[in-house]
């Protein structure tokens, strides 16, 4: 498992490449309030993916790990008061938001070694955007609620039945994370089930293990949250990662991720029957329409290469009317062989690292597949050249722009996950509503006109759980966020993200018998 390595070879050294400020990463996992080295001792390595050296070790939990982590939710969850104590909840989340201000500049440089993210995205979804309000909206939420309500009338009883509405925590959650936004889905997790009185598992990804190890860290050390509520528990094994599916003491699993890994998912818990939320993959689209304004061209297909391509809701696919097609992949041709691919720590750079080396020769893979199928690659197509010598080994791939294909072609319906558009034609608004609906996916999309009627026209026609329309974003943790189709099941942020992580529970009785209650 991982490098093999025990936690008595760890240096000092290995864990602070790559990170220059600020005390060192934590490589040890929080399970039932203290931080601890696995129980084998055993670590796995973090490298960054915009060098591909050797950043340091994170403990590597194993099955007994998992089992002491789950062990402690359960307790936590059944034991105490932590699901009706809404004081102390509301307290603790502010205890966490002020532990992660405190080390905002310090997460910020860990992101970018670990993620590989461009420094100007951690001004805003990578970081800062999640960090205002992640945790904020779901406490404030929580406090003006409506846990309780009454019904009027029913039963077998008439005026003397009452009957009661009572919202209640799920239980024992499994929040499991991606590498691309992994601070951002995290918080945007963890708000909503501490809010609502669950405990949680925390299993990040193996790419990205140092931010949620330092959430553990802040938990342990800065706040009042009982131990066993939040347990963070990295591991490299998919074996004991899917514990969190099948155990029976695990209630819910919120999964951020692949289509491929989130149906497996639902697959394990249906023997337990688990409440499950899916946020997966997409393959959105852009609708450019006939009148729109020459400028949403190429903010939107800019847009697909930030981080890399690596964002679920990337609208890959451009959909651009015929009369403007032309002129339009000139344009973004153009763009994408200008865009400053390089060092996440520069500040221009837009295009960084994919996140691992398996993932770029699958970007890779798909391009050669792409063009196995006749497509024509007018931008990109393959790694960076020249990069200087401390990129060398990273994991870069060109901003790429594929035409001369339809739109059932692989490329144009898998999703790539890196810079990689698709640019495709359509002759009327009909056409790109059903180009546009023509996909396993349904997770986001946009589009652009001069007339605001007719955007919205074309909104309301696409099968997907968020839609922008002429710059419209749909981002925030009061807006729900998630997909339809193979695109997930439920949602995250917003009302309905609360919700997700609540049972209902109706409770009827008999009205004892007062002077104002007749007898008859």
């Amino acid at each position: 498992m991982g490098s093999g390595r025990n936690s008595q070879e760890r240096t000092e050294t290995s864990v602070d490449v790559g990170v220059r400020a600020g005390r060192r990463a934590e490589s040890r996992m929080l399970i039932d309030g203290e931080l601890a080295d696995a129980a084998s001792g055993e670590l796995f390595d973090n490298f960054s993916p915009a060098t591909g050296r050797l950043l340091g070790a994170t403990a590597a939990a194993g099955a007994e790990d998992m089992d002491r982590a789950i062990v402690a939710a359960r307790r936590a969850f059944d034991a105490t008061d932590w699901a009706t104590d809404r004081r102390l909840r509301a307290r603790c989340l502010d205890q966490l938001q002020a532990a992660i201000e405190a080390e905002h500049d310090d997460l910020r440089e860990e992101l970018i070694a670990e993620v590989g993210c461009p420094a100007m995205t951690t001004a805003s979804a990578q970081l800062d955007w999640p960090l205002a309000d992640a945790l904020r909206f779901p406490a404030r939420l929580m406090l003006d609620y409506d846990w309780t309500r009454t019904l009027d009338g029913g039963g077998l009883f008439g005026e003397r039945n009452v009957r009661t509405v009572v919202k209640e925590p799920v239980g024992v959650v499994a929040a499991i994370t991606p590498s691309n936004f992994p601070i951002e889905v995290t918080l945007n997790k963890l708000g909503p089930a501490l809010a609502t009185g669950n405990t949680v598992v925390l299993k990040p990804d193996p790419n990205t293990p140092w931010n949620a190890t330092r959430l553990g860290r802040l938990i342990a050390e800065r706040t009042d949250i009982p131990p066993g509520v939040v347990n963070v528990v990295p591991t490299p094994s998919n074996e004991v990662a899917g514990l969190l599916g099948t155990d029976p003491r695990v209630d819910m699993v919120s999964f951020t991720g692949s289509t491929a890994v989130g149906k497996q998912l639902m697959r394990r818990g249906a023997d337990t029957m688990k409440r499950m939320f899916l946020e997966l993959g997409g393959k959105s689209v852009s609708i450019v329409l006939d009148d729109a304004p020459p400028a949403a061209i190429l903010g939107s297909a800019v847009g697909v290469c930030v981080h890399a391509g690596q964002a679920c809701a990337a609208t890959t696919r451009m959909l651009v009317h015929r009369s403007l097609f032309d002129d339009a992949v000139a344009t973004v041709t153009a763009a994408y062989q200008a865009i400053p691919v390089g060092d996440p720590l520069d500040p221009e750079t837009l295009v960084g690292p994919v996140i691992s080396a398996a993932q770029k020769q699958r970007v890779l893979d798909a391009l050669a597949q792409a063009r196995d199928d006749g497509a024509e690659i007018v931008a990109g197509g393959g790694p960076v050249a020249d990069l200087p010598d401390h990129l060398a080994d990273g994991h870069y791939v060109a901003p790429t722009v594929v035409v001369g294909v339809d739109n059932s072609a692989a490329i144009a319906q898998q999703e790539v996950f890196g810079p990689v558009l698709v640019m495709l034609p359509f002759d009327d608004d009909d056409e790109a509503v059903r180009i546009a609906n023509d996909s396993a996916y349904g997770l986001a999309g946009a589009v652009s006109s001069r007339s605001h009627e007719r955007a919205m026209g074309i909104a309301g026609r696409i099968r997907a759980g968020a839609f922008g329309v002429n710059g419209g974003m749909y981002y925030g943790a009061d807006a729900p966020f998630g997909g339809f189709k193979n695109s997930g099941v439920g949602r995250q942020c917003g009302v309905e993200g609360f919700e997700q992580y609540l049972e209902a529970k109706t409770v009827a009785y008999r009205a004892p018998r007062t002077e104002a209650t007749p007898r008859g």
